[in-house]
């Protein structure tokens, strides 16, 4: 017998999923056309204003604040019809440099929208699909996301946390590994804390890496910071004093291999520093919203990835930290502990 309360309760719970996945879409716009950014610390504002800031169509814009306003992203005044964007969440939408910075991640969610016919596929044949074979916007999205929690915290709090890798750093420098390097955004963040270090950036997808170099010539450090097409295990190079995979581990079709060859490649005194989603070691412990999300893209990303190449372990986004541990102890480190954790990252340090 149906239960009425349930499928009411549901009910809504589907219109607001619903609703959140249009209103995604609006929230990504508001990111590219710098309306977020008009908006924060604008106070009160009516639309037409907004459009005359931002260059932009006033009907278009009225129509935006007014999905905003629906969906608690902004304060809406009746009485003098304008539009407020809280300084909270300013930090979420408009401050690239806030820990809290979410808005270019709506990139993934559009590659995996793009990727979705795919995906379909995949599960019907079982075959994986590669990083390189999904929309570009999944890259830029990608970088952006992440790039907001190396910013925050990589040099200031992961890397301190290591045995001696950030004093070690600012006496004498040392050389580093980022493996799975993307866009580059960690080697970047690295070079530049320490200017005496020098970091090699992998990564096996050459788009990516073609971008990593604009990045750090950019960036004023391609002196220091290479980039090149390798995998993750077959970089050259030995006597690295850290090696990092951040947030890229699961993705890899043989992440025991990955560790074998970084236990190779390290210096004996030096460290490997893993960052991956958070997760517990239960499914029950990841039925959140984080869990959530995660699940999702390692449905349409992460565990494709991992089935596309050689041994395909498809360890997926939400390992846990026994798993991990597990993989490190097999590939022959000897000290494995959690070196600091977020909402939304585990961070692991593995010693010889």
């Amino acid at each position: 017998m149906i239960d009425q309360a349930r499928l009411d309760r549901f009910g809504q719970q589907m219109v607001g999923d619903l609703a959140a996945a249009y209103a995604g879409a609006m929230t990504s716009i508001g990111h590219k056309l710098g309306l977020w950014r008009a908006l924060a610390g604008a106070g009160p504002i009516t639309p037409a204003a907004l459009a005359e800031r931002t260059g932009c169509a006033e009907r278009y814009v009225r129509e935006w604040l007014s999905c905003q306003a629906a969906g608690g992203y902004v304060d809406y005044d009746a009485a003098k019809g304008t539009f407020t964007l809280p300084d909270e969440h300013a930090a979420f939408l408009a401050d690239p440099d806030s820990p809290a910075f979410v808005a270019p991640a709506y990139d993934v969610v559009s590659a995996v929208w793009h990727g979705e016919e795919k995906v379909t596929e995949a599960f019907r044949t079982g075959r994986g699909i590669g990083w390189h074979e999904h929309h570009h916007s999944l890259f830029h999205g990608t970088e952006a996301f992440f790039r907001t929690g190396y910013r925050a915290f990589l040099t200031s709090e992961w890397i301190p946390a290591l045995t001696g890798i950030a004093e070690r750093f600012a006496e004498r420098g040392g050389r580093i590994a980022d493996v799975g390097c993307g866009h580059g955004a960690s080697s970047i963040l690295m070079a530049q804390a320490w200017p005496q270090v020098r970091v090699d950036g992998f990564d096996y997808h050459g788009g990516s890496i073609d971008t990593a170099r604009q990045r750090a010539a950019d960036a004023a450090v391609a002196d220091r910071v290479a980039f090149a097409r390798a995998t993750a295990k077959d970089y050259p190079g030995t006597g690295y004093d850290l090696i990092c995979f951040m947030d890229c581990l699961h993705d890899m079709g043989d992440p025991l291999g990955a560790a074998r060859h970084a236990r190779q490649a390290l210096a004996e005194d030096g460290s490997v520093l893993l960052v991956e989603p958070w997760a517990g070691d239960r499914l029950e412990d990841n039925l959140n919203p984080v869990g959530r999300l995660y699940y999702a893209a390692s449905t349409a990303l992460c565990t494709p990835n991992s089935l596309s190449q050689e041994v395909g372990t498809a360890l997926g986004a939400q390992a846990g930290e026994a798993r991990l541990t597990a993989i490190l102890s097999e590939a022959g480190f000897g000290t494995i502990r959690r070196a600091a954790q977020t909402p939304f990252n585990l961070i692991l340090e593995a010693r010889a």
